[in-house]
C-alpha cells in the first residue's frame, strides 16, 4: 500500500478532522466516567484484602467444572470404535499403475531392474556404465575422481537421469529433439570450405553457369 502524501492539501484536511474527531470521542468518555476514573484515583472505595493466592485459587475452581466436563467426555470417546473412512488406502504401486517408468517408455527394466519393484520409489539417475565406475577406482593421474567426471560431462542430460532434476538441466533437457539442432532444409552451403576439403581440389564452374552466348557467328571458324 503507497504512503499518504501528507502535502496534498485534501489528505491534510482529512487527518485534522480525523484528529478532532477522536479527540471528541475520547473527552466524551471521560464525561461518561469521571466518576468511576475520581474514585480509582482517590482510592475511596474499600479494601477487598484479597491476595495473589485468593485470585489463583478463585480461577482454578472456575476451571474445575470445564476439567471434569472435558475428562467426561474423553472417557467416552475413548470407548468408541474409531470409524474407518476407506477400507483400503492406495500406496506407491497405485500410484504408479499407468505412470511409471516403464509404462511412459523413459526406461528399460533390462537395464535399470529397479524399475520393476514397485512398492519403492522410482530411480532418480539411471544406472552407471561398469566401465566408466571402475576409472573411479584405478590409479592416479590417468584416471580417478577428475577423469569420471570429465567423461560424465560429456554424456547428454537425459543419458544419465530420468527426469531433469535442477534447473540447469532445463537448458540442455533433450536437445536432439529440438529443430534448431536439425540440419536446415535449405541452409547456406560452404562451397569454398567444401571444394578445399574435398580430394580433387576446387573444379571450374558448370556450363549452366556461364552467360548464355548471342546466336550468331561470332568466333573465326578455321577452314
Amino acid at each position: 500500500m503507497p504512503l499518504i502524501d501528507i502535502t496534498n492539501p485534501a489528505i491534510i484536511i482529512f487527518l485534522i478532522e480525523n484528529y478532532e474527531k477522536e479527540n471528541r470521542l475520547r473527552l466524551n468518555w471521560i464525561h461518561k466516567n469521571w466518576e468511576r476514573i475520581q474514585q480509582a484515583a482517590t482510592l475511596t472505595r474499600e479494601p477487598t484484602n484479597y491476595f495473589e493466592t485468593d485470585v489463583i485459587a478463585h480461577s482454578m475452581i472456575n476451571g474445575l467444572q470445564t476439567i471434569t466436563r472435558d475428562h467426561i467426555v474423553a472417557k467416552n470417546n475413548r470407548r468408541k470404535t474409531p470409524i474407518r473412512d476407506g477400507t483400503y488406502i492406495p500406496g506407491i504401486k497405485d500410484l504408479q499403475k499407468g505412470h511409471s517408468i516403464i509404462d511412459v517408455g523413459l526406461g528399460d527394466p533390462k537395464e535399470d531392474p529397479r524399475l520393476l519393484n514397485h512398492t519403492a520409489n522410482d530411480p532418480i539417475m539411471r544406472p552407471v556404465d561398469p566401465e566408466l565406475n571402475s576409472i573411479i577406482y584405478k590409479p592416479k593421474p590417468e584416471f580417478g575422481r577428475l577423469q569420471y567426471l570429465a567423461k560424465r560431462n560429456k554424456i547428454l542430460p537425459e543419458k544419465k537421469y530420468y527426469f531433469a532434476e535442477c534447473t540447469t538441466f532445463e537448458h540442455g533437457w533433450r536437445l536432439q529433439d529440438s529443430a534448431l539442432r536439425q540440419k536446415p532444409t535449405h541452409g547456406r552451403c560452404w562451397h569454398l570450405t567444401r571444394a578445399l576439403r574435398s580430394r580433387v581440389g576446387p573444379q571450374p564452374d558448370p556450363p549452366h553457369y556461364k552467360p548464355s552466348e548471342p546466336p550468331g557467328d561470332n568466333k573465326c571458324v578455321a577452314l
